[in-house]
């Protein structure tokens, strides 16, 4: 039986010639999405439960179609959280698909303050935005102009879920929704996960929890020809591993991945908790990969990470400049600026402990103005053989603070310090760090080296996890750039908006 009401609510912010479609609890869903015009509201029962899969199909026009719950407002651009979205309207995935998914072209679709329930078997994707595979081989076809605004996606705590949403999708925004228990089992699993869409993408505002990667951009061979996702923003993001998933069964890796992606800004994030299981513990992780031997074009390039906290992880962040053993494209132009990592710890969460992992020829890397305590060495960096290494050409490091610890800046088969850049970094520029428990006689002029004591009087209340620097911190306008050395750490704190210790 169909039952589909259409009236205008008063209450309700409808475009001007707009409609109001009402499914009540046991209607039929997707009777509406079809029967929708552009700038039509279809509105969901409040805790009501709608099994799909739900298909958005393509529609003429360029007005918004939006699907939501009933009676709900939102305190503007505040996250969802899952006791505050009890109220929201269900959509449940079937053993015939996601719960949501989109036909080829699809376009101008917004899905807010809907709860999206786990699969069955907690395999496959909950919600499908574009195709990931060979059916989407057309960039004509790529659905777009797509939102997924203050949901709350969840797989299920015992059985966990394959992937939360899965990206292949062109111009989409997700924010202001949580995204928890994606996890699996000898498998990985992504909160969102993308690979055969090109982008733009706007990830704000969120709570993404995952055990294999909780953003990654690559993984598998795009289907369109040449294809790169590009212009991602990723900002105002939690993205985090529940301490409680350790030495648990769960399939763990990183906190974000790039394997295929171009003009990448991360900004603003906070980026916890994680470590060496099925990888070795690094936080972040930038690696071209032509997964299955097809996507020799892909690359990982103009990435920018600054204003962002990372901490409680094995390694801080993995740079490999090509794919081994199917050819990919070559790493090139990172900017890491302006970062807090803290409590970067191999004792603790298992790993290396390493600020920085560097290896087969990425180039124009330059990392300045970041604060670091790590328990392992500044970088580690591989490639090529010991009398042939491969070069990492136009790296930059300065302006940082950071721990020597037992190596420093280390290259496999080669002495700390000068040797090692020497043989790595030709032509590097390494300078203005100030470097705890280093020996400045092993590292170009410029910097400054003092004894771990010293270094951590420089700053407030670092056993209580405040990292600002004292009013009368000598690394108070030692940078290059005439300011402070390290991260501007209140800044940070007040654009993540955390409280001080």
């Amino acid at each position: 039986m169909r039952i589909i009401l259409t009236a205008l609510w008063l209450s309700a912010a409808v475009p001007g010639g707009s409609s109001i479609i009402n499914v009540p609890a046991g209607a039929d869903l997707q009777d509406a999405i079809d029967r929708a015009v552009p700038g039509d509201v279809i509105l969901l029962a409040r805790g009501a439960t709608y099994t799909g899969p739900f298909t958005l199909p393509a529609k003429p026009g360029d007005r918004f179609i939006t699907i939501r719950t009933s009676g709900l407002t939102w305190p503007g651009t505040t996250r969802v959280d899952p006791s505050r979205a009890r109220d929201f309207a269900k959509l449940q995935p079937s053993s015939a698909g996601a719960a949501l998914r989109t036909a080829p072209g699809a376009h101008h679709w917004r899905v807010q303050m809907l709860e999206f329930l786990p699969a069955p078997n907690g395999n496959g994707d909950i919600v499908q935005l574009g195709d990931g595979s060979n059916a989407q081989r057309d960039r004509a076809s790529i659905p777009h102009d797509l939102v997924i605004d203050h949901c709350y996606l969840h797989g299920d705590p015992i059985k966990g879920q394959k992937r939360g949403i899965a990206l292949n999708s062109a111009a989409t925004t997700i924010s202001a929704s949580y995204i928890s228990d994606i996890k699996a089992i000898g498998q990985d699993s992504q909160g969102i996960g993308g690979w055969n869409g090109p982008g733009p993408y706007t990830i704000e505002n969120n709570y993404i929890e995952a055990a294999g990667e909780n953003i990654l951009f690559g993984g598998s061979d795009p289907a369109v020809a040449g294809l790169v996702s590009e212009d991602i923003t990723i900002r105002r993001n939690h993205l985090a591993k529940p301490e409680a998933w350790r030495d648990q069964r769960w399939q763990v890796k990183n906190l974000f991945e790039l394997k295929n992606a171009r003009r990448v800004l991360v900004e603003s994030n906070l980026i916890e908790n994680n470590w060496l299981d099925a990888q070795a513990g690094y936080a972040i992780v930038l690696t071209p990969r032509n997964q299955d031997g097809a996507c020799t074009w892909c690359t990982v390039e103009d990435v920018t990470m600054r204003g962002n906290l990372v901490r409680r992880s094995g390694g801080a962040i993995s740079i490999l400049g090509t794919d081994n053993p199917h050819p990919s494209g070559t790493a090139r132009r990172f900017r890491i600026e302006d970062n807090l990592f803290v409590e970067i710890d191999g004792q603790k969460w298992r790993g290396s402990g390493a600020f920085l992992l560097i290896g087969d020829g990425p180039s124009d890397v330059v990392i300045q103005h970041n604060t670091v305590w790590q328990t392992g060495n500044v970088i580690e960096a591989y490639g090529g053989t010991k009398n042939r290494p491969v070069g990492i050409p136009g790296f930059t490091f300065k302006d940082n603070l950071i721990f020597n610890n037992e190596f420093g800046v280390h290259g496999a088969d080669r002495a700390p310090g000068m040797d090692s850049l020497n043989a790595y970094f030709p032509a590097a520029v390494f300078t203005s760090n100030a470097i705890a428990g280093g020996d400045c006689r092993l590292y170009p002029g410029g910097n400054r080296c003092l004894d771990r004591a010293s270094f951590a009087s420089q700053f407030t209340a670092p056993d209580r996890g405040d990292y600002r620097l004292t009013a009368s911190s000598s690394f108070r306008a030692a940078a290059s750039d005439g300011t402070d050395l390290g991260a501007n750490v209140a800044r940070l704190y007040l654009i993540l908006g955390l409280r001080l210790p």
